[in-house]
């Protein structure tokens, strides 16, 4: 009863048997469909998926994606286990967007286990950031921040003579500085931040299809959003965000992550009307950003019960907060925090 409890809190009750069956691969690895889509496809496509907030979708192909990586290992090949490693922080990356941080963190440990079988730097610098999120997130800041600063020292390293290098540096500083911000290191945060749009000013505007980092100068624009929010600073996290627009990002799941961190500074900045819209403005990109991540509906909630006469709450409440029945597939096709 408290599982399904804690699940329908965070929007997610339709979706049991989905979580459950992940859990269930987690413990005891399925036996693979002997799908002949070769792998690197069926990843391409999974992250498809996370990319539009199709998030019961790819919990409903995870458990074979993952069974199919597992066994691709009988011949112990550097790029399989680097396959298996991306599965793993794809996993974790979609855990942390619902709330279930201790499979996240699971799942963030074995991508980090099988990226340093890989031998691959990049591969282990995308499983630290993972790790790193979760740890966040399970209010371990510290360790969070040496981790991912760790991975980032070490991709410094290389000299960023190439683009993917010099975007997986950002990455990490983006990542770690949101993290000081949530810990309330204002100098700390601030200066990586200011490091990370150093690094990203030379990356393209859109960024190379497959690339395992795929941030530009504007992504760090909309984490540069989240850590002044963070800090506490609503009319900067404004003004950063203004500087911004949707289409600047590829994604539906970054497009509407704009519009999620500016209600959330309109929201901190006591502005019930503009958070209501910034909210509605996201779950028209993605439903999954404000159905299904916890915080979202927290604010929504929160704005029906204080402001239900602003413009727009009622309508906003009634589209996230309805009860009832929805299907697996209907959650992942409708539905669904930083990294």
């Amino acid at each position: 009863m408290r599982r399904r409890t804690l699940l329908a809190a965070a929007g997610l009750a339709a979706s049991t048997s989905l979580l459950l069956g992940l859990e269930s691969a987690l413990a005891d690895m399925p036996t693979p469909s002997g799908s002949s889509v070769p792998l690197d496809v069926r990843l391409s496509r999974a992250r498809a998926l996370f990319d539009t907030g199709r998030y019961g979708d790819l919990l409903e192909v995870l458990p074979d994606l993952l069974a199919t990586a597992h066994a691709r290992l009988r011949d112990h090949a550097e790029k399989d286990y680097a396959h298996l490693s991306a599965c793993y922080s794809l996993t974790a990356q979609v855990l942390v967007k619902i709330g279930r941080y201790d499979q996240a963190r699971l799942t963030a440990d074995r991508a980090g286990l099988y990226a340093e079988l890989s031998g691959s730097p990049l591969a282990s610098a995308a499983a630290a950031r993972e790790l790193g999120i979760v740890l966040r997130h399970l209010n371990q800041a510290d360790t969070a921040q040496r981790l991912v600063l760790k991975a980032a020292s070490r991709i410094e390293a290389t000299g960023l003579h190439t683009q993917a290098q010099a975007a997986a540096y950002a990455q990490l500083l983006c990542t770690t500085s949101y993290t000081a911000a949530r810990a309330g290191d204002r100098d700390q945060a601030l200066s990586l931040i200011g490091e990370a749009a150093r690094a990203a000013r030379d990356l393209p505007a859109v960024a190379p299809t497959g690339r395992l980092f795929a941030i530009t100068p504007a992504s760090v624009g909309l984490y540069q959003v989240g850590v002044h929010w963070a800090l506490g600073d609503a009319g900067a996290a404004i003004r950063a965000g203004g500087r911004l627009h949707q289409e600047q990002f590829t994604t539906a799941e970054r497009r509407a992550r704009l519009h999620t961190d500016m209600a959330r500074a309109w929201w901190q900045w006591g502005k019930p009307e503009q958070t209501a819209q910034s909210l509605s403005a996201a779950f028209r990109v993605t439903p999954a950003e404000v159905r299904d991540r916890p915080s979202m509906r927290a604010i929504v909630e929160e704005l029906y019960r204080s402001h239900p006469r602003v413009g727009g709450v009622r309508e906003l409440a009634r589209t996230v907060l309805a009860s009832g029945p929805r299907s697996a597939r209907g959650l992942g096709a409708v539905q669904g925090t930083r990294g």
